[in-house]
């Protein structure tokens, strides 16, 4: 074994795929990229997710607290990166980067068309954010794309590395 430097832990740890986080405040709608998220629980399915305070979309959901997280297949991999290195205080990135919005059925912010899946959210908890940015959201509503079959996602590696979702695998499992 050799030891790994503890600022490389989460290159290691990274729990889902990268997916994309819409906010709307004031008008104005803003899509930021994020890879720090987890299930808390199934039904009604909760996600934990860090928004760094230092986000132009943290405003938005901290005072709106409703969002989208927007899935996105390994093929949108280039404009999610330019997403992420791109702050939505100077420029509009869903115009910028060409990303297509369509109108949520139960909040403000949009749904990315051309993300596979799209989920509404409203935060249910805010107890965290002050201490470690962590918001606790709810999925209200789930939309997919029938129209993308088998997509990959991609999973965040740090410094611009990222794998590919692979070969699937189906074991026995006591779930259902």
């Amino acid at each position: 074994m050799k030891e790994l430097p503890l600022s490389d832990v989460y290159q290691l740890l990274e729990p889902g795929p990268v997916v994309l986080l819409t906010t709307a405040q004031s008008g104005r709608s803003n899509v930021m990229t994020m890879s720090w998220h987890m299930m808390v629980d199934f039904v009604p399915p909760l996600v934990a997710c860090v928004v760094s305070s230092a986000d132009y979309s943290f405003t938005a959901l901290l005072a709106e607290r409703e969002c989208v997280i927007a899935i996105p297949s390994v093929e949108l991999a280039p404009i999610v990166v330019k997403v992420g290195n791109s702050s939505g205080r100077s420029i509009d990135k869903f115009r910028k980067l060409g990303l297509t919005t369509l109108p949520a059925e139960l909040i403000s912010p949009p749904l990315v068309a051309e993300c596979f899946a799209n989920f509404e959210c409203r935060v249910v908890d805010a107890s965290l954010v002050d201490k470690y940015n962590l918001f606790v959201l709810e999925v209200i509503k789930a939309w997919i794309d029938p129209g993308q079959k088998r997509p990959k996602t991609i999973h965040h590696h740090g410094y611009g590395k990222f794998v590919v979702d692979g070969k699937t695998i189906v074991l026995k499992s006591k779930m259902k």
